[in-house]
C-alpha cells in the first residue's frame, strides 16, 4: 500500500526551496508518497494551490481555507472568496483546510483578535457543513474550545485534528465524535512521550499521516524544512508504538486517507 501525506503546505516547500514542484512530487512517489493533500492558509493562496495541483491531478489534492495563525490579516471579503471556492466543488478540492482556533500565541489572544478567530472558525465550519466537505483542523492549546464548536456544529463528513499533540482523553473525545487523528512528526521524537502514547493507544481506524511539509520536522531533521517522502520515518515510528502488524496500518491508514480526502 502507498501512503497518502494528509496534510502539507507543499506550495509554500516549493516556494521557499526553491525546487521544482515536479521534482518535489516524484521524490515523494518515490518514497510511495501517491497522495498528498495541500492546504491553504489564506485567501491569496487558493489560486496558486489550484493551479499547482492542476499539474498533478493524480497526485494531489487540495483544500482551501483561511489559517488562525493569520487571523490579523483576514477580512470579511476573504470569507467570500473561500465561499466562492468551495460552491464551485472542483474534484480535486477535498477538503476545507486548514481552519482552527490558536491560543499558543500571546498576540493574538487579545478579547477582540480571539472573537475574530471564533467567527471565522464558525463561519468556515458551516461552509464544510453546506457544502459536506471535511475538514482539516488547527488546534494548539484550543482542544476544549475546538471541540465545542465542533460537538454544535456536528459536520457530516467530519475530517482530523491535525499534528495533534494532546492527552488521550482528549483524542478520545475527538475520535468519539467521528473526527480522525493528524500523526506527524511529533511522534518521531521519544521525548514527546504524552502524544506517543496517546497515539499508541488510539483505534488504529481513527489514525492519519501528515507531514506539514515545511513544517513539523521530523526528528534527524531539525531545522530543515520537512518534505512528504519523511513521511516514511512517522510510518516507521507508528509501527514502533502499535502492535498491529506494519502492512496492516499502512493498509487502514491508506484506505482512510482516500476515503476522507481522495
Amino acid at each position: 500500500m502507498p501512503f497518502f501525506d494528509t496534510h502539507t503546505h507543499l506550495d509554500y516547500l516549493h516556494h521557499f526551496s526553491g525546487e521544482p514542484l515536479e521534482s518535489l512530487v516524484r521524490r515523494a512517489e518515490a518514497a510511495g508518497v501517491e497522495k498528498i493533500l495541500v492546504a491553504a492558509v489564506l485567501a491569496r493562496d487558493f489560486k496558486t494551490i489550484e493551479k499547482m495541483t492542476a499539474l498533478y491531478p493524480d497526485n494531489l489534492r487540495y483544500g482551501v481555507g483561511l489559517h488562525p495563525l493569520y487571523i490579523k490579516e483576514h477580512k470579511p471579503s476573504d470569507l467570500d472568496e473561500l465561499e466562492r471556492y468551495l460552491s464551485q466543488r472542483h474534484e480535486r478540492l477535498t477538503a476545507v483546510a486548514e481552519i482552527g482556533l490558536e491560543r499558543a500565541k500571546p498576540e493574538l489572544m487579545t478579547a477582540e483578535l480571539w472573537r475574530k478567530q471564533c467567527d471565522f472558525f464558525d463561519v468556515q465550519l458551516q461552509f464544510a457543513k453546506q457544502f459536506r466537505l471535511p475538514v482539516n483542523l488547527h488546534s494548539r492549546k484550543s482542544h476544549d474550545q475546538l471541540f465545542a464548536f465542533l460537538k454544535r456544529v456536528r459536520l457530516p463528513e467530519c475530517g482530523v485534528v491535525h499534528g495533534f499533540s494532546g492527552s488521550y482523553e482528549q483524542a478520545k473525545r475527538f475520535v468519539d465524535l467521528g473526527y480522525k487523528i493528524g500523526v506527524g512528526g511529533t511522534i518521531t521524537y521519544v521525548r514527546a512521550n504524552k502524544t506517543r502514547q496517546t497515539i499508541a493507544k488510539l483505534p488504529l481506524d481513527a489514525l492519519l499521516l501528515e507531514t506539514d511539509s515545511p513544517d513539523m520536522p521530523v526528528f534527524g531533521f531539525q531545522g530543515q524544512p520537512n518534505r512528504p517522502e519523511r513521511i516514511n520515518r512517522i510510518f516507521q515510528a507508528l509501527c514502533e508504538l502499535r502492535t498491529e502488524p506494519a502492512e496492516e496500518i499502512k493498509a487502514v491508514i491508506w484506505q482512510n486517507s482516500l476515503a476522507m480526502f481522495a
